[in-house]
């Protein structure tokens, strides 16, 4: 299964419809990656989710009812959406859909359906009033045909970065690595390593460096 789109891009950032605009950025330097993030567990779930898991339909709601990350991202999820100040049921509907069709991605669903949770989450923190959009880093990469750039949200749980290529966007989150900054999701991994930044976004590799 192909990653949720937004409109005509890769990967979903929002509705279809235009959210609410940010703060403008300060004019202070890029934020900087987060290195070496650290893993996360599968335990059985302690708490259960916001639904009532008696009544879980989809085996998308069942994987969430027995593991306890995927469980708390499910309240963390509810909790936001319940604060926010503009709500599209229709959005919620559709984000539950796409969540729900991660059965199909066999033995990557567990890690579709974490994705779908935390793209949502980083969405709605990004619509949320007050949200300070950060400075993008742009990049000179080896495939010069369309601009790149890196803005990273270290002040958001969960920590995420979008990246930008062209009129495609997609929302990665930091991933485990030996040294440097390693962001990514399904089909795509950006790699940071002493000033160089190695990137596959859905089979177009390229290194990049930061434009000084």
């Amino acid at each position: 299964m192909k990653p949720l789109l937004l409109c005509s891009t890769f990967l979903l950032l929002g509705a279809c419809t235009a959210p609410a605009p940010p703060v403008a950025a300060p004019t202070d330097a890029p934020a900087a990656p987060v290195e070496t993030p650290v893993a996360t567990t599968k335990t059985p779930a302690p708490v259960p989710p916001s639904f009532d898991c008696a009544k879980a339909a989809s085996e998308a709601e069942k994987l969430v009812c027995v593991d306890a990350e995927l469980a708390a991202l499910d309240r963390q999820l509810a909790q936001r959406y319940a604060e926010a100040e503009k709500k599209d049921p229709a959005v919620e509907r559709g984000w539950a859909k796409g969540r729900d069709a991660c059965w199909k991605e066999g033995d990557g669903a567990r890690r579709c359906v974490l994705d779908a949770y935390r793209t949502r989450l980083v969405e709605l923190a990004i619509q949320a009033p007050g949200t300070i959009v950060p400075t993008a880093v742009e990049y000179r990469c080896s495939d010069n045909a369309q601009p790149f750039t890196m803005t990273y949200y270290n002040d958001i749980d969960p920590q995420a970065a979008v990246m930008t290529w062209g009129n495609d966007q997609a929302i990665v989150f930091p991933q485990p690595a030996a040294s440097g900054a390693k962001y990514g999701r399904a089909g795509i991994e950006y790699w940071e390593h002493q000033g160089e930044a190695s990137v596959d976004f859905f089979g177009n590799r390229m290194s990049c460096r930061p434009v000084p």
